[in-house]
């Protein structure tokens, strides 16, 4: 039989061998076996290819009859191996991830003496460990006792079949299952405090900046590879640090493993030609920032280990491949991660929490549909802009000059001031047309910038609501089953909360700041026009 699976969220494909699939829909899938965190299978519409696996639930009514002895699918097709070696997708918040090969990212350096790093999908979740990770760290204890309460628990409550769940691929469900076993020191402690809005992240009592220099092109192995530095700065240090891009994407795959229901802002696009290209490597610079920028504003990410091992380690081979290592074997991902959130002493209201997230997802689902519409909409226009605008203005500007060479014939000396006046009126059209066509890197591109870096943020918390939304359904199904499995799910909700409140309080900063810029940059322009008009103007009053 078939497998099945139900949409849970709108995907809208914009890239060659994916499909678009909405929610609720019923597909077809070719295989459960996940291709880099992505499904193929057929929509409704008779359309085969690929969709992002977090985005459907498989309907477990139709993989009974394939099932093994552990409850979970053995499926008898293969998926086929999609015939790009790179793809670009954006779900349905536009945030996109890129496989490549061949490009500047492979770990090829001497920073590196592992394996390569596998980078998690942007915007979709990676797979953390299943079962309670054992330690031989001082302080780890695991008591017969709790092996028999998480026995209890999970008897109880029961396990999630479907493997793809992004509740379970998060670890969501084995801390709520009480399976979660780490220790915990006091500097991985993440406070969640009650707020006047709900739950926040408590806030960084050591802000600081960090500055992107122009990236350098270097070399090694005698010219042969070339490769893009970026000149790191952070405020709290003082000492620049030379980042490579493949270091951005190795601390952006550790982040999405570390912490399941925050955000990690997406990453500027990789690129596998033209790097070197200046309007290519000033876009990536720009994106870097924007990214950078959201990293030390988020309370939690701005003083994780990973990340400041990534700011202020030095060119020191030894310490880099050191705090790497930590970070690659850091335990308290997955479940463990949950264990280091520590909440305000009242539990919330999971009725409330409900709503809060129902609430929250309508959000985020119109502000996606919206966004596409700005940013499809701010583009087009831009285009006019250094396209059309600027033709017309120079098609005026050179009438009026081919009338100020129809005057010049007349040779009568009380018409020259005039025939230069004209002649000078069409230099000033075909000025204001070069305006036109510069204006958007001003004010429209900054704004286009931002809205695909919301995006992103959106295609993230499609995951971040699963795994909340699947801790208070297994709750509801335990109605009886009081404490522990509560006070975990409270945990989950705390953070999610938090993580929306630190959203939302972003993106009020980013957008009143980026709207006020278009705005001076828009009244400098036509101040800018006025002044080249005015001054034409002042030209016909010249030699009266």
């Amino acid at each position: 039989m078939a497998l099945k699976a139900r949409v849970l969220y709108d995907f809208s494909s914009e890239n060659p061998g994916e499909i678009s699939i909405t929610e609720n829909e019923l597909v077809t899938l070719f295989s459960e076996e996940e291709l880099e965190g992505w499904l193929e299978g057929e929509n409704s519409r008779g359309e085969a290819g690929l969709f992002p696996a977090s985005y459907v639930e498989i309907i477990k009514d139709h993989i009974t009859s394939n099932t093994n002895n552990n409850g979970f699918s053995s499926p008898k097709a293969k998926a086929q191996t999609p015939t790009h070696a790179s793809y670009t997708s954006s779900g349905s918040g536009g945030g996109s991830f890129h496989t490549s090969q061949g490009s500047d990212d492979d770990w090829d350096d001497d920073w590196d003496d592992g394996s390569p790093a596998t980078t998690a999908p942007q915007g979709l979740g990676t797979t953390p460990p299943m079962y309670p990770v054992t330690s031989s760290l001082p302080g780890r204890r695991e008591s017969t006792q709790s092996h028999q309460q998480q026995a209890k628990s999970s008897a109880t409550v029961g396990r999630n079949l479907n493997r793809f769940s992004t509740f379970v691929k998060s670890g969501g469900e084995a801390f709520l299952l009480g399976e979660a076993s780490a220790f915990v020191k006091d500097g991985d402690k993440i406070c969640v405090v009650m707020g006047k809005h709900g739950p926040e992240w408590q806030e960084d009592p050591y802000p600081f900046t960090c500055t992107i220099d122009d990236p350098t092109k270097q070399t090694k192995f005698k010219g042969m590879k070339s490769y893009m530095s970026y000149g790191l700065t952070p405020t709290h240090t003082n000492i620049q640090v030379n980042r490579r891009y493949k270091h951005f994407d190795w601390l952006y795959a550790r982040l999405v493993e570390r912490f399941p229901v925050i955000s990690v802002p997406h990453l500027p696009e990789k690129q596998a030609t033209g790097r070197f290209e200046e309007d290519f490597i000033s876009k990536r610079r720009k994106g870097l920032i924007w990214w950078m920028n959201h990293m030390i504003s988020h309370p939690v990410l701005a003083r994780c280990d990973v990340f400041q091992h990534f700011l202020t380690c030095g060119a020191d081979e030894k310490a880099w491949k050191q705090g790497k290592r930590k970070a690659e074997r850091d335990e308290l991902v997955g479940a463990n991660f949950f264990l280091t959130i520590s909440t305000p002493s009242v539990p919330l209201d999971l009725h409330e929490v409900e709503s809060k997230i129902e609430g929250f997802k309508s959000f985020t689902k119109r502000m996606d549909e919206n966004s596409v519409v700005v940013n499809t909409t701010i583009n087009e226009f831009a285009r006019k802009q250094a396209v059309g605008f600027k033709k017309e203005y120079q098609k005026v500007g050179q009438a009026f000059k081919l009338l100020a060479q129809a005057f010049e014939l007349d040779q009568q000396a009380y018409s020259v001031g005039l025939n230069k006046a004209i002649s000078d009126t069409g230099e000033a059209y075909e000025a204001i047309g070069e305006y036109f066509a510069e204006q958007p890197r001003q004010d429209l591109d900054p704004i286009s910038d931002l809205l695909d870096l919301y995006r992103g943020h959106l295609a993230n918390f499609p995951d971040i609501i699963h795994v909340q939304k699947g801790a208070l359904t297994k709750v509801k199904d335990c109605p009886k089953q009081e404490g522990d499995l509560h006070d975990r799910c409270n945990i989950i909700s705390c953070a999610t909360l938090a993580e929306i409140q630190h959203f939302h309080r972003t993106r009020v900063r980013d957008f009143r700041s980026q709207m006020q810029h278009h705005l001076r940059q828009q009244i400098g322009f036509f101040q800018k026009i006025t002044a080249k008009l005015e001054d034409v103007l002042q030209r016909y009053d010249d030699d009266q």
